[in-house]
């Protein structure tokens, strides 16, 4: 092999070396560059969602109406434990509370979807709606309950009582779940209908024997000084002992943070339970003052 020829090659191979180098260092600064990017972009994630209701200068809070936490007063207005609760943590968070009625077995796909930006509306919190959104603090105990016509609690405080009766519930509901699982109940005729306040116009008409609510509604919805006067709760009967929480969409950690914060800046200044002690539910409250 000639000199030329050996001076042609080592140039080649030298040139070849270079660029071996340097795609090395693309390679790395690439990878950096895209460890940055997903860092950064979970980063935007994790907010987005707040940047978004903060954007707005709103909150779409997604209700059903049915006293004591959502319903129109006698002039029309919206008022309520949750109506005043949510509004009380908006002004806290600088947003303005916008309540929209939806229909609860639709409420994640209206979340999801961004029509609404979080159902607060004595929700309970299981396990299934833990994994699908992320859900405040809890803030309320609750449970279900039976309602029937006054004169028949005792006739339905037993499961041989309940047999063949006619139960309904709420479609989606922790009373749906309990009239379809529940032992004491599987020998009743069960049907959903698509709101508590339908239940208890089923069992005020007769067309339905049992219905199975919140047991909070019952303390705001049901006997003197209401339209349901003549319905009662079944006695020692609770089903289910609950939790309530406020559901947002899944992965909106800032968003969650600042909505407890403010709950418990409300526990701790008493606003909480003076809101609570209006609808007589001050002894369900489950957040207290941390400032004592």
């Amino acid at each position: 092999m000639g000199q030329k020829t050996k001076r042609i090659l080592g140039t080649a191979l030298a040139a070849l070396m270079v660029m071996g180098v340097f795609a090395g260092c693309s390679k790395k600064n690439d990878a950096g560059n895209n460890d940055a990017n997903n860092q950064s972009g979970a980063a935007a994630n994790a907010n987005s969602d707040w940047s978004y209701i903060e954007g707005k200068g709103e909150m779409i809070i997604g209700v059903t109406y049915f006293a004591p936490m959502n319903y129109k007063d006698e002039n029309g207005e919206l008022t309520g434990f949750e109506t005043e609760f949510a509004k009380a943590v908006c002004e806290k968070l600088g947003v303005k509370a916008n309540f929209i009625e939806i229909e609860w077995s639709a409420k994640e796909t209206e979340l999801n979807s961004k029509n609404i930006d979080c159902i607060w509306n004595g929700m309970t919190i299981d396990e299934e709606r833990k994994t699908n959104m992320d859900i405040s603090l809890p803030y309320m105990a609750n449970k279900q309950v039976m309602v029937v016509k006054k004169g028949n609690e005792g006739k339905f405080a037993s499961a041989e009582g309940v047999k063949g009766a006619s139960v309904v519930a709420e479609k989606g509901s922790a009373g749906e779940t309990v009239a379809k699982e529940d032992e004491f109940f599987k020998e009743a005729n069960y049907t959903a209908v698509d709101a508590q306040s339908k239940v208890l116009l089923e069992i005020k008409s007769g067309t339905a024997d049992i219905g199975i609510i919140d047991y909070v509604m019952s303390i705001g919805s049901i006997g003197e000084g209401t339209d349901y006067a003549d319905l009662a709760v079944v006695a020692d009967k609770g089903f289910a002992d609950e939790e309530y929480g406020i559901a947002f969409r899944k992965n909106s950690p800032v968003t969650l943070e600042k909505v407890n914060g403010a709950i418990q800046e409300l526990a701790n200044d008493g606003t909480l339970d003076r809101i609570a002690e209006k609808y007589k539910l001050q002894e369900l409250i489950k957040v207290k003052a941390n400032n004592q």
